[in-house]
């Protein structure tokens, strides 16, 4: 069986009830890859996911035609590395239709800041124009090292991807909480409230920061050095009390990331804070990648953490799924907000449908950011041979996902006949439930 024949529609006069065809339209396609080219580079593959292959008006017949004998074939210059990590965008199933917003893109093609102690680089809206809600920075800080003292515009949640670090945040009641957090945990420091990250022993730590202002720029923070870099001396004189000579040894400029030596101990630090130690409100989150999943099957789990039960992260909201090799986050959407996704392992694909039969596949990798639309119907399926973990963000206070299998479960006989033209035992054997994750 050919390639063209795997990904074209089945024949009119096919059993509906044959298993076979609900089959995954792909798995891993090494056959594909002599015959596509990911066109251009790195970056206009983020700029154009909007291939010829499913133009606005092309029926499902000229789509599966395309793809018959050497029509899909490609003899000019490839991008073979791209080609490889992306087999769906260029040859993509016949199933895709129209030209849908870029929803893909990498943090391996952004510009990253280094500097001593560490890096920092991002994904924006400047990178998803689509994505308004949310914003991430993937960061860096070795052992002992600071993201400075700074706030900002925007409400940050993060989570620990490796290491240990020591962030602290300060409340305008004048009080300071402060904890240790390691691979798995979250924080959330609300917009405005000072706050910093220092890295701990051993390698350092890497996290990812997601901000609910789709234009976010970690360039544009409010830090304390050039706070008091831009004060008049006079005026630090009568507010702090220091000399011209001591406002002269402040730095002159942005410290940002900077190297520092390792702190002491949690325990010394929060008796220096004594009575201003904040411990009501609880900033972070510990265990988020290990703690019991919301939903949890033979393909995988998903965690859910949200105001519900992390209170102090009133705009974002997250689910962390793991996908076993083949299995699928079901087809779902969610009815409160757009979905704004970093990959933390593997490999998968993903489908978006959007209105006006417009639906468009791409592939992810590690690393990789994907965007869906408030309400477009997705699903992501593993297409690689280890586990996939992913993050599906939001900004709102609460998770809320709905299933189209439940959905399709829960509809009368008759109902359900009319709108899928199917019989009733094809019909319910439909999984009847809210699963999440769906097995091989």
């Amino acid at each position: 069986m050919t390639p063209q024949d795997r990904d074209a529609p089945a024949p009119e006069n096919a059993n509906p009830n044959d298993d076979a065809q609900d089959a995954p339209l792909a798995q891993s396609r090494p056959d594909f890859l002599s015959r596509r080219a990911f066109v251009g580079t790195a970056a206009i593959a983020s700029a154009s996911l909007l291939s010829a292959a499913g133009a606005l008006g092309q029926s499902r017949s000229d789509a599966v035609a395309g793809r018959a004998g050497e029509y899909a074939s490609d003899p000019g210059p490839e991008n073979k590395a791209l080609l490889t990590l992306n087999p769906d965008s260029n040859l993509p199933p016949f199933t895709d239709r129209g030209n849908p917003a870029p929803f893909w893109y990498s943090f391996d093609l952004t510009a990253k800041r280094l500097q001593g102690g560490g890096w920092t680089h991002q994904v924006t809206e400047r990178e998803i124009a689509q994505s308004k809600d949310l914003a991430g920075v993937n960061m860096r800080l070795t052992a002992g090292s600071f993201r400075e003292l700074h706030w900002h515009l925007a409400d940050e949640w993060a989570i620990m991807l490796t290491g240990k670090a020591r962030v602290s945040v300060m409340q305008p009641n004048g009080k300071m909480f402060i904890d240790d957090v390691e691979r798995g945990d979250l924080w959330y420091f609300p917009a405005g409230y000072p706050h910093s990250i220092q890295g701990l022993e051993g390698p350092g730590c890497e996290f990812l920061l997601v901000f609910d202002q789709g234009d976010f720029s970690e360039e544009d923070t409010f830090l304390l050095s050039e706070t008091l870099a831009h004060i008049p001396p006079e005026v630090i004189r009568k507010n702090m009390g220091w000399t011209r000579a001591e406002w002269d040894q402040l730095p002159p400029e942005a410290l940002y990331i900077f190297p520092a030596e390792l702190p002491g101990s949690l325990e010394s630090d929060k008796r220096f804070l004594g009575s201003h130690l904040e411990t009501e409100n609880q900033y972070t989150f510990h265990g988020a990648m290990t703690m019991k999943p919301a939903a949890e099957t033979a393909g995988g789990a998903a965690r859910v953490i949200d105001s519900t039960n992390f209170p102090v992260s009133k705009n974002v909201a997250t689910g962390i799924v793991t996908l076993k090799p083949g299995a699928i986050r079901e087809l779902h959407w969610h009815p409160n907000g757009s979905e704004w996704q970093y990959w933390i392992q593997g490999k998968g694909r993903m489908t978006v449908t959007l209105t006006g039969a417009r639906a468009r596949t791409m592939d992810f990798n590690a690393g990789d950011v994907g965007y869906v639309p408030s309400m477009a119907a997705h699903y992501i399926e593993n297409t690689g041979t280890e586990d996939v973990i992913f993050l599906e963000m939001f900004k709102t206070s609460q998770y809320q996902s709905i299933s189209v299998n439940e959905w399709i479960s829960r509809m009368p006989d008759k109902m359900a006949q009319a709108h899928l033209k199917l019989p009733v035992s094809a019909i319910r054997r439909v999984p009847g439930g809210q699963y999440t994750v769906l097995p091989k």
